[in-house]
């Protein structure tokens, strides 16, 4: 992706080398308030924070702050600024098209672990957004991971779970997540599974058509599309599942299997078209 240079966004929050300690004791035997993000996988299902932050009061709270950043995590910063400044120049136009006015999210960059508005969570969550205080967050490490552990080198691998986890702020926007969240007590989990692998493939399409509009403006470098589709392969619940535990459960999946966020990615990175990425409608899947 051709980002150095360009525009960072100004909606960073840095909260590297702040200690997290325990403020209170709250429920769950006095472990407070632990989000518990499923597989260390992106998009950690806001649905599941949706639930922790409803169900357990505050216990943590997030003291000091100084940060000395390596010359590699400077670049990493820069490099992830620049790709949310990207996705909000994209999504405030798509918004603005409709008639609506995009409300730009908050990306904060932490270490080790974090409080955020859903509870705490360490950086062996992954990247997760929380539709409590509208933030992205990330540990910056997980750019290493990407590569180690998923087997997704590359940018532009990096700038797709940025633009998945704004795709959960657009489905926060428009009021997607709170719909599908207004289920979970009326369901079975094996159906509420469900309409999370539709939540997590919108918002792959998402990121999909993200993809697209930086296409347009002859942002991406060659190989790119592949970085990105590798990533999404690399985190299908299928591969997940057959790697941790040696077999796959279908009626646990909650983000979809590898060929599923590939295709949805794929599909919104061909149409560019907010309309077209409709996974809750019958027959899409």
């Amino acid at each position: 992706m051709k980002w150095r240079g360009r525009q960072e966004s100004t909606n960073i929050e840095d909260r590297r080398g702040r200690s997290v300690r325990r403020a209170g004791i709250g429920g769950l035997g006095g472990l407070g308030l632990i989000v518990a993000v499923v597989y260390m996988l992106m998009g950690g299902n806001p649905l599941d924070l949706l639930t922790v932050i409803q169900e357990q009061p505050t216990a943590y709270e997030q003291t000091g702050g100084n940060y000395q950043e390596s010359a590699e995590e400077a670049q990493l910063r820069t490099f992830s600024a620049v790709v949310l400044k990207e996705t909000e120049e994209v999504w405030n136009e798509l918004f603005a098209r409709s008639g609506q006015v995009y409300e730009e999210p908050t990306l904060t960059i932490y270490s080790g672990s974090v409080q955020s508005g859903c509870g705490f969570a360490s950086s062996g969550s992954g990247p997760f957004y929380c539709p409590v205080d509208r933030k992205i967050y990330l540990d910056l490490r997980f750019y290493d991971d990407m590569h180690s552990k998923f087997g997704a080198p590359g940018d532009f691998a990096m700038a797709y779970v940025i633009a998945h986890e704004v795709g959960h702020h657009v489905q926060n926007l428009l009021g997607i997540l709170d719909k599908v969240h207004s289920q979970r007590s009326s369901i079975s989990q094996e159906q509420f599974n469900a309409l999370s692998v539709k939540l997590e493939l919108q918002a792959d399409y998402l990121a999909g058509v993200f993809a697209h509009h930086v296409q347009n403006k002859n942002l991406l470098d060659e190989g790119d599309f592949e970085e990105a589709m590798t990533a999404a392969s690399a985190v299908g619940d299928d591969t997940i599942q057959k790697k941790t535990q040696g077999y796959i459960m279908p009626d646990s999946f909650t983000h979809g299997t590898s060929e599923q966020r590939m295709l949805w990615f794929r599909k919104g990175f061909r149409t560019g078209d907010l309309s077209e990425g409709d996974t809750f409608k019958p027959g899409a899947m």
